[in-house]
């Protein structure tokens, strides 16, 4: 295969693997932590290599997802102090990590190709060009073998144990009474989080794993509630954004991380804005719609407890409920629009479905049943928010 492919295929297959873990990230509140194992692997990194003194040996994959698995403990144990929140705690420990790393390379590993702007920033360009070669035969790239591994492996995992991450998930109680361990399957997922940033750490670089693992997941969770949806939205998310970031660093003549990054971050601002339900859009016309909605409730019970005609003026209304002229004649005409009152000569009168509406709004404020005030506008109202 040409090195075009190479990369691209490079670059899809780790946004697969990333995103699966990135899902139970965000969804157990830890996008955080992700960045803090993608820097405090490195010392890991660097132990293993000091040990087997390869660069290629697998070892290297279990120092680093030990040592991300570390990261998460020191974090739990400070937090659980109650002096700190979680973000510090993040905030303390992975920088710490990092930077031990990083003396050890100065200090012990200056003559090897281990560097810190090679872990930090990777580079898709040359992944295709350390090549797996076995009795003179070229398998393709290393970098497409390890990552493809990791995949399948998490892949296996998440099948065989989905029920449990779900429910642990969601509920840590429910999944301790079925007697499924919540702390082994945390530390299992964090594992398989290590063991994922390291692999992808001569591809893409620590910055693109946490932007593949938390950005196709977040925009995932904007469009969907189901778990099964999410974890498939996010990896097509992810593969879809790492082909197109590609092409569009070849258009551009830039960095291939730099873009795929950049796609990533696009991609998630349209989400953020146009999503049907959770997006700023929707939320912005749906509470617009909600303080129009107060407001006719408003009115409506002002109508039922007034019975003279001067009180029910269209005029007196703007000034008695302290509404300016726009407001009330919106309020006025959604009201009119819905059938519950009548304007005559000005008087304004609540029709027989507006005074249902109002007695059982009535009834819903006072008494506090279990009906849902929701359900009784999309009874009664010709639009919803």
């Amino acid at each position: 295969m040409s090195p075009m492919i190479d990369i691209q295929l490079i670059a899809a297959v780790t946004a697969a693997a990333c995103a699966i873990p990135g899902v139970f990230l965000v969804l157990r509140k830890m996008a955080l932590i992700s960045d803090a194992i993608s820097h405090s692997i490195l010392p890991g990194i660097v132990i293993g290599f000091f040990i087997t003194h390869d660069l290629a040996s697998p070892w290297l994959i279990i120092f680093a997802a030990f040592s991300g698995i570390i990261t998460v403990v020191l974090v739990e144990l400070i937090q659980k102090t109650g002096l700190v929140k979680e973000d510090t705690a993040i905030g303390l420990v992975f920088p710490a990590l990092f930077s031990i790393g990083v003396i050890l390379i100065a200090q012990n590993a200056n003559d090897v190709h281990l560097d810190v702007d090679a872990v930090l920033l990777g580079d898709l360009v040359y992944a295709p060009f350390d090549r797996l070669i076995i009795d003179n035969a070229d398998f393709g790239p290393k970098g497409l073998w390890t990552i493809s591994v990791i995949l399948v492996i998490t892949l296996v995992l998440l099948f065989a144990f989905y029920k449990e991450l779900k429910i642990s998930t969601f509920d840590v109680g429910l999944s301790s009474a079925l007697g499924f361990s919540p702390v082994i399957l945390h530390y299992g997922l964090m594992s398989v989080a290590s063991v994922t940033t390291v692999a992808a750490f001569d591809a893409v670089g620590a910055i693109l794993v946490v932007a593949m693992m938390i950005t196709p997941a977040a925009a995932a969770y904007l469009l969907t509630t189901d778990l099964r949806k999410m974890l498939i939205l996010s990896v097509l998310f992810g593969v879809g954004s790492a082909i197109g970031g590609y092409w569009f660093a070849r258009w551009l003549d830039a960095s291939i991380s730099g873009s795929i990054t950049t796609v990533l971050g696009l991609l998630f601002l349209l989400i953020y804005l146009f999503a049907p339900s959770k997006g700023l859009i929707a939320v912005l016309f749906r509470q617009s719609r909600q303080r129009i909605e107060v407001s006719l409730l408003t009115f409506l019970l002002h109508l039922n407890n007034h019975d003279s005609e001067n009180e029910r003026r269209v005029a007196h209304l703007q000034e008695h409920i302290n509404w300016r002229k726009v407001k009330a004649n919106s309020v006025l005409q959604l009201a009119e629009k819905n059938n519950m009152i009548t304007i005559d000569n000005q008087i304004v009168s609540l029709t027989d479905k507006g005074l249902e509406f109002t007695e059982k709004a009535l009834d819903y404020i006072i008494t506090n049943k279990d009906e849902k005030i929701e359900d009784m506008k999309d009874d009664f109202f010709l639009f919803r928010g």
